[in-house]
């Protein structure tokens, strides 16, 4: 092969590349492009405002009611106050709650200055660290599922178990940040997943005023927002119209649905006096608000009220945020 040849072969071969990079480029912009005009944007629709922020410290306790919280993975906090972080257990670690104890409902946990303070019907207030490191970590049960949490003390201990008047002694435990949570619906793929402490089933809950005057509406005497334990209280929308919202949009929270509440014994439990009725409102709820056939498996017998939020994005949440639903 002579010189001449071999230039004219070598500027060849240069520009079937330069074809071939040519065309990937297009290609590539073409794929963007195509991506960025074929996928849906996304529809925001305002669907009501949020009218109650809720934190139940205490799993089955009182809750707090802030106008700010932080929306964590892991659910709403504010402070040192964490959604469901602190549990009352059996010394086998078995969890107790409102269903097994009434009484808990009437007891508040509050941190101020780095310390719990504990209070309860006819009982002293309590005050403890928040922090106590070299407490025992305790191997718990939530709903037959493995979890941490560290003992808080043996005064507290004694505490409880003199409020509740339990013929088995009750300890309190603390679901620390580097605790490694529990997966409540691991068992259902269908369902997406993330980690909790010790909530039932997902870090937030939300439930609209005019679902409980719905329901008020029906019961001859009336119910509150708080025996449903929600942690998002929404106002100006219609009656369940929360069992539609898949994903929502609020101030810079993200939240996108898990599934439906199904109630239980627990909201015949008063919150204000901590008597259980095991009545009502739980079988006005089962006149109405079954869940269809097909979705049986799921929730058996249980009504459903109120909605079950994981969290997408983190962000700030206030009293008076308007709440967007985004559909595709």
């Amino acid at each position: 092969m002579d010189l001449k040849q071999a230039v004219v072969d070598a500027l060849s071969q240069r520009q079937k590349a330069a074809l071939l990079v040519g065309g990937a480029a297009v290609a590539a912009l073409g794929i963007g492009l195509g991506y960025k005009y074929l996928r849906k944007p996304e529809k925001v629709v305002r669907v009501g405002v949020v009218s109650q922020l809720l934190i139940h410290p205490l799993k089955s306790g009182k809750a707090v009611s802030v106008a700010l919280a932080e929306c964590q993975k892991v659910g709403l906090k504010f402070g040192e106050l964490q959604d469901r972080h602190w549990l009352v257990v059996t010394e086998d670690g078995h969890m107790v709650t409102g269903r097994q104890e009434p009484r808990l409902v009437l007891v508040s946990l509050t941190c101020e200055g780095g310390h719990v303070c504990l209070n309860g019907p006819n009982m002293e207030e309590l005050q403890f660290p928040v922090k106590q490191p070299d407490n025992a970590v305790i191997n718990c049960r939530v709903f037959s599922a493995d979890i941490q949490g560290r003992d808080c003390g043996d005064e507290v201990s004694r505490w409880l178990t003199r409020y509740l008047e339990a013929e088995k002694t009750c300890r309190l435990v603390h679901f620390e940040h580097q605790m490694k949570g529990r997966r409540p619906t691991e068992s259902d793929t269908s369902f997406p997943q993330y980690e909790v402490a010790y909530p039932d089933v997902a870090p937030v809950m939300l439930l609209s005023e005019s679902s409980v005057k719905d329901l008020s509406s029906k019961l001859e005497k009336g119910v509150t927002v708080e025996r449903f334990r929600p942690n998002i209280v929404v106002s100006d929308c219609e009656a369940f119209e929360e069992d539609s919202w898949e994903e929502l949009q609020i101030g810079s929270v993200r939240l996108q649905r898990v599934m439906s509440c199904g109630r239980c014994l627990f909201t015949t439990v008063d919150p204000e006096t901590g008597i259980i009725s095991r009545k009502e409102p739980l079988e006005t709820l089962k006149s109405y608000r079954l869940c269809d056939p097909s979705e049986r498996h799921i929730y058996k017998t249980s009504p459903l009220f109120g909605q079950l939020h994981n969290v997408k994005k983190t962000g700030i949440l206030q009293v008076g945020d308007l709440v967007y639903k985004i559909s595709r």
